[in-house]
């Protein structure tokens, strides 16, 4: 089994290095991108800061898709690797069985093709191995742990917001506990800098995320039944329809561990600080040894993924919960089922992942290699040629172009895109979106006032919904590798009407803070004479 687990491990890592290497940089990854060219100390618009000072690290090395993507590509061997850890302590004396659960998970789709780099690298980096620190700390009842467990927290939280959902399981799993609330608090005092860092970074920033995160990308949240099946088919796809049959087949049979040779029985404690547990006495060559785990351990650990996807689940009635926001959990559905499963099963269990990867394969392959003109008939095509043909769209793009004009886009994925292709940063030109509005930090539109501005885009663009920011703007269309693009060239910009009609709309929409936040500083609303 080590040379199976070995031998997957080897295969899918080269497949992973070939998707970091040639396959197409994404919008997100291009505008998370501009965190690592503009970095700053405490967080960004939309979410805090940790990813933003890793890919500000990897530029200082190269912008290569391959060493940006490198964490990425990293981050499920270093799962993989904790959770046979994790395993071990669980079940030290179940070595083949860890060989199995790491060839198990490696062969699940997600963990070769999802190489890119985005906030939910650390996210699930740091959120795994704070619930990897926890469950030691509950097997071993060794404080350290549930510091280091405080302090990956905490990092978590630095990635993103609903890292949060990991601290309300820990709240559910401890306070009913004797004893529970010094280890939460333990855990909380060791998380609580990150968070302060955050917090102060917000108090001077106009308070961006918790803005967006809180308000602004929840305005016209309703309740929908749909959002809710969507919701439990993503979270299927992700542990496989077969391990949610497998486990609930094991359910229904009384929820039996698969180890014959283990026995659990109540831990006796052993003073009155000592954590809750189960005592598991295994027989090795007629002889009795003591570990704590299997049985009772398996109780945190499904409270590590059992609460976040249960609370995603009421989320999912008014909002749309993304597929990436399940990554951060599901770790922790397959250590549950290496040790709840019996080998026969997970056997076939892996076979059923490798046979569910090829759809999987083929699809980005074909992202990666058909020719353009087979997108012709979608709407796509001008998205697959911006992303496959970046440097090819910029020169285009800057052909006949005034040298004082400053090329532009209606997106902030697009304007990312040529950003990284151009290594020359493209603002946005008009509202954008709630999303990632990082421009609003960079660009000042006073100081284009007068300048000629290209805007280009994807899709079409009205000449009348540009007079009043320009002295004069024309439009043209122009093919670029098979895929049409629009470009509208205004000469003389007019920043006055732009301030009236745009940014005072931005202003009120995106920067209002509810009173009871305390505001000490928001550099648009200061640039711009709205406060």
């Amino acid at each position: 089994m080590k040379k199976s687990f070995l031998l997957l491990l080897l295969i899918s890592t080269v497949v992973k290095l070939w998707f970091a290497a040639f396959f197409p940089f994404t919008g997100d990854e291009a505008y998370f991108y501009q965190w690592g060219a503009h970095p700053d100390w405490g967080g960004f618009y939309d979410h805090p800061p940790m990813v933003g000072w890793w890919l500000w690290a990897l530029q200082q090395i190269s912008s290569h898709t391959l060493v940006l993507r490198l964490p990425a590509v990293l981050l499920w061997i270093a799962v993989v690797f904790g959770m046979m850890s994790l395993y071990g302590h669980l079940l030290p004396h179940q070595t083949e069985r860890r060989w199995l659960l790491g060839s198990l998970f490696l062969s699940l789709p997600f963990t070769w093709a999802f190489n890119l780099i985005t906030t939910d690298t650390p996210l699930v980096l740091f959120l795994f191995f704070s619930g990897y620190a926890f469950v030691r700390a509950e097997l071993e009842n060794r404080w350290h742990w549930y510091s280091a467990s405080g302090v990956l927290l905490g990092l978590a939280l630095l990635s993103k917001y609903f890292a949060g959902l990991l601290a309300i399981t820990y709240a559910i799993y401890l306070l009913p506990r004797r004893g529970g609330i010094a280890r939460l608090f333990l855990v909380a005092v060791c998380a609580l800098p990150f968070m302060l860092l955050n917090m102060m970074w917000n108090a001077t920033h106009c308070w961006n995320n918790i803005l967006f995160n809180l308000i602004n990308r929840n305005q016209g949240a309703h309740f929908s039944t749909a959002q809710v099946l969507l919701y439990v088919v993503m979270l299927l796809y992700l542990m496989t329809p077969w391990v949610f049959v497998a486990l609930w087949r094991r359910f229904k049979q009384g929820g039996k561990s698969s180890h014959d040779d283990i026995v659990a029985t109540p831990i006796e404690k052993q003073n009155s600080s000592d954590a809750e547990g189960f005592h598991v006495a295994v027989k090795t060559n007629g002889i009795s040894q003591s570990s704590v785990g299997a049985h009772g351990s398996d109780i945190v650990i499904a409270a590590l993924f059992v609460v976040p996807f249960g609370l995603f689940l009421l989320l999912s009635f008014y909002k749309q919960i993304g597929l990436h926001w399940l990554l951060a959990f599901i770790s922790f559905v397959f250590l549950f089922a290496a040790v709840r499963l019996p080998n026969s099963v997970l056997y076939q269990l892996r076979r059923w992942n490798l046979w569910f990867g090829l759809p999987h394969l083929l699809l980005l392959l074909a992202l990666m290699y058909l020719p353009i003109d087979v997108f012709k008939p979608y709407r796509i095509q001008p998205d697959i040629v911006l992303h496959r043909d970046g440097r090819d769209v910029v020169y285009a793009l800057k052909q006949d172009m005034a040298d004082d004009a400053v090329l532009m886009t209606r997106s902030y994925s697009q304007s990312s895109l040529l950003a990284y292709h151009a290594q020359a940063y493209i603002p946005v030109f008009g509202f954008g979106s709630f999303h990632a509005r990082f421009d609003d930090a960079i660009t000042d539109f006073r100081q284009l006032d007068g300048k000629n501005i290209r805007i280009a885009s994807t899709s079409e663009i009205e000449v009348d919904s540009l007079r009043a920011y320009f002295s004069h703007v024309s439009v043209q269309d122009r093919m670029i590798n098979g895929a049409r693009f629009w470009i509208a060239d205004g000469e003389g910009f007019r920043f006055e009407p732009y301030r009236a009609q745009v940014l005072s709309a931005v202003a009120e929409r995106y920067y209002k803070a509810p009173s009871w936040l305390p505001v000490y500083g928001c550099r648009f609303l200061e640039t711009y004479g709205f406060i």
